[in-house]
């Protein structure tokens, strides 16, 4: 893929609290030959769901008793914020998702913490990151919204050091191949660009534009990982709003039909049928790979918060509060994604076992299905982008995102696990 794209969803969230359609408009994607991501989403309308359900029914928890609850509990009020760092104190952040940089009016964003039930998930402490990582390496497998977390981190631990931007030696595509060295502490941070985690082609002899086809290989891993994973102690796997493109899917070297792709000859398939295959592809992939034995983190399916609109209707997110539980519930489409993803991640576990490999669940999907007023909108720029179109996929630096790799160091320092 020669293109960095957003994952921009067009489906259209309503008022929390009125009825809810069950439609979803189907996202279409931006061409920009630029080496700053753009992204492409579908999410659902405002979800609901009954406060009784059990999404994750007939799965394993991943918090013991004894230990916190980590992926369930609430935005509370942080009035000094958590000050890690700036938009000018940090220079791994890009204008794409530099909202403070362009304007935007409010910080209020950046002033709620995660509040788990029962319990405390600590701030995030640099010093101690380091030295649990010290002499290992991590990786972030997936789309842009991985590499929006990869920055996140990077700005973390930018109070304590720098690292060595080495992505050259690796890769002659250094805007999606990302690696970094922290040579005092020998740990390896890395990017792998793989918007779809498995094989991709383009359908048009003429390359990707707005109107194109995509081919997906569901049961053949991306070979851009796929070389290079085996090297990383940590991998963080994710992706999602890429599959909500048109795509013909192929299994076992045959057509086996498509997405969205408008063609009346093909089986047509719901977007979670080539996610769920995707992640199974993936995990499969990492246990028979010989050589590898590092721990696999799913971070579970970001949503997007349109309103107003689909993504090139106008739609935008301006919201400056975070939701209430009560007012927004895990449904419909995001439901689906977040479910496809957590059985092929409990599979995944249990045949790890037999190998020794540890597969964990970062469960972000409830958190951020709550913070509409995280996204950059239209104070993030790009060269060349359309700036009419609102980025309600990716998350402002510094901003809610942070909060995944407080829950990353939570886990690696807890043993936090889904068994």
């Amino acid at each position: 893929m020669k293109f960095q794209a957003i994952d921009l969803p067009n489906a259209k969230y309503t008022q929390p609290n009125n009825t809810y359609k069950k439609g979803i408009l189907l996202a279409l994607t931006l061409l920009l030959l630029t080496s700053i991501p753009i992204c492409i989403n579908n999410s659902t309308t405002s979800p609901l769901l009954s406060p009784n359900s059990n999404i994750t029914s007939g799965l394993k928890t991943i918090e013991n008793e004894d230990q916190c609850q980590i992926f369930t509990g609430n935005w509370i009020p942080y009035p000094d914020g958590p000050a890690y760092y700036t938009n000018e104190t940090c220079n791994f952040i890009i204008d794409q998702q530099n909202c403070m940089k362009f304007g935007r009016p409010d910080t209020e964003f950046m002033k709620w913490r995660w509040k788990p039930k029962n319990c405390e998930l600590p701030l995030f402490d640099a010093a101690q990151f380091l030295e649990l990582v010290r002499g290992k390496s991590l990786a972030f497998l997936g789309d842009s919204v991985g590499m929006n977390q990869m920055r996140s981190l990077l700005c973390l631990l930018s109070s304590v050091t720098y690292p060595e931007d080495v992505s050259h030696k690796y890769s002659t595509n250094t805007n999606y191949f990302k690696r970094y060295v922290y040579h005092d502490y020998n740990f390896t941070m890395a990017n792998l660009w793989a918007p779809y985690l498995v094989k991709s082609r383009d359908v048009d002899p003429n390359g990707h534009n707005i109107n194109s086809i995509r081919t997906l290989y569901l049961d053949e891993p991306d070979e851009a990982w796929e070389t290079e994973v085996e090297n990383f102690d940590y991998v963080i796997v994710s992706a999602g709003q890429w599959f909500f493109l048109p795509l013909i899917y192929y299994e076992n070297g045959r057509v086996i039909g498509c997405h969205k792709c408008g063609r009346d000859n093909m089986k047509s398939f719901l977007t979670h049928y080539g996610y769920k295959k995707a992640f199974q592809t993936v995990f499969r992939t990492l246990q028979n790979l010989k050589n590898y034995k590092g721990v696999t983190f799913l971070r579970t399916f970001s949503p997007a918060h349109f309103e107003n609109g689909a993504w090139n209707e106008g739609g935008n997110c301006a919201r400056t509060r975070p939701f209430g539980k009560e007012e927004m519930k895990l449904a419909g489409r995001i439901l689906e994604m977040y479910l496809a993803q957590v059985e092929e991640l409990q599979a995944a576990e249990k045949k790890g076992m037999k190998r020794g490999l540890e597969f964990r669940l970062m469960d972000t999907t409830e958190a951020m299905l709550l913070r509409p007023d995280g996204h950059p909108n239209f104070y993030g720029h790009s060269p060349h982008r359309n700036m009419t179109v609102a980025d309600c996929v990716h998350w402002c630096l510094p901003g809610p995102i942070d909060t995944w790799n407080e829950i990353l160091l939570y886990m690696l320092k807890s043993g936090h696990r889904t068994s």
